[in-house]
């Protein structure tokens, strides 16, 4: 018999990937969303981006500063494998649909770009990059992006990945259709679009049958909330009766879109955490006007009275910016005043930074840096002394 070639043998190895997460709880619950599909592909994960075949840089847009991290570390991890050997990275999520394919141009070294309604394309993408590797005869040159997608294909929340074993956050709006003036949010996100109640029910339900017994409920507005089985309180209701879930919370709440029937259904649902996030961001109406938030300080601290005499030992927080455009020392103090009659038990206080695609983008940014940083550590100190005294 003439001599034969022993077969070749071919086996696919999946690669490790290795997901850093920038931003919000929605990214998060992102992340979690596109390891558990990669994980049905076979995939494994690493915590260490030198042991990694890819490199997954879910992103956030809302901030510069945020921005800056990821552009910080691309560039940090450029160069440092052997030729021949680099990862493929990506940058998905807001930062990549901000700014797309020219996301190429800053960095030779990313591969694919993703928005946030095209994930459940990740994995055919990195295949498809992955085979281009293994199997071209030049060097890689291909670059996809995928950046056009407005709706999420709802069965993606069920992979049952979450990263922690005893609570879930699940997503019950996608997008947001306030547009804020500050906020790149509806341009990355697209507009409100809610997922229906039966969807978001089954997967709570299918969460607490995995030993998860704490949800927290997203949505850029969750007040906003709709469908045709009911609106955000009668969702509520039915998350408080699914059997075996202990306590469930939510984020994050508009004060323009607040009913008023939502404080006493927080009083009266045993398992509904007693906590409101209401970001206020400015506290003179001036800014509040410019910045297209649909409320004033008046209304605002109505609502806060209310939730005060609603739920006795129900806490508080919000969101703050400071040195918003034409922001004058006046409408600083209106803030500083508001912070005082507030007193919240927390506060997420941030320096205005221009947004890419906003309105307010087009307002010169006139208020100095040293100055922002003023008004920064004012707000901030006194917020630090607020607590201490609620601690007392």
């Amino acid at each position: 018999m003439p001599n034969q070639e022993p077969k070749k043998s071919y086996e696919f190895f999946a690669p490790k990937i290795y997901i850093r997460t920038f931003g919000c709880q929605m990214n998060v619950r992102d992340s979690e969303v596109i390891r558990g599909l990669l994980e049905k592909e076979g995939y494994s994960f690493t915590d260490e981006p030198a042991k990694a075949d890819v490199i997954i840089f879910n992103t956030c847009s809302v901030r510069q500063h945020a921005e800056d991290k990821v552009w910080s570390e691309i560039g940090r991890l450029k160069g440092q494998s052997p030729p021949g050997t680099a990862p493929l990275m990506g940058v998905i999520g807001c930062m990549a649909q901000a700014h797309k394919e020219k996301i190429f141009e800053r960095a030779a070294n990313v591969s694919f770009v993703v928005g946030p309604s095209d994930i459940a394309k990740l994995p055919g993408i990195i295949n498809k990059l992955r085979n281009k590797e293994t199997l071209g005869t030049v060097p890689m040159q291909l670059k996809i992006w995928e950046t056009d997608g407005t709706i999420r294909p709802d069965e993606i929340y069920r992979t049952g990945f979450y990263e922690d074993k005893s609570h879930a956050y699940v997503v019950i709006s996608e997008g947001c259709s306030n547009f804020c003036s500050y906020c790149v949010v509806p341009y990355v996100r697209s507009a409100l679009r809610n997922r229906k109640i039966q969807d978001i029910l089954r997967e709570i339900t299918e969460a607490v049958d995995k030993g998860i017994k704490n949800i927290t409920l997203l949505g850029q507005n969750v007040n906003a909330y709709r469908d045709e089985g009911g609106d955000f309180i009668q969702l509520l209701s039915k998350v408080n009766d699914i059997g075996g879930l202990e306590e469930f919370s939510f984020v994050t709440s508009h004060p323009k879109d607040i009913s008023s029937g939502l404080f006493r259904e927080m009083a009266d649902l045993e398992k509904l955490k007693k906590h409101l996030h209401l970001p206020v961001q400015s506290g003179s109406n001036r800014i509040l006007g410019l910045m297209n938030r649909g409320y004033t300080r008046e209304s605002y601290l109505d609502l806060v009275d209310k939730y005060r005499k609603g739920l006795k030992k129900g806490t508080l927080s919000s969101d703050i910016i400071v040195g918003f455009p034409s922001e004058t020392e006046t409408d600083f103090k209106d803030t500083f005043d508001l912070v005082m009659n507030a007193r919240f038990d927390a506060a997420y206080i941030f320096k205005y930074s221009p947004r890419p695609h906003t309105q307010a983008q087009n307002i010169p940014d006139d208020v100095e840096r040293k100055e922002k940083e003023r008004r920064h550590k004012l707000i901030l100190d006194l917020q630090i002394s607020i607590a201490k005294n609620k601690k007392c």
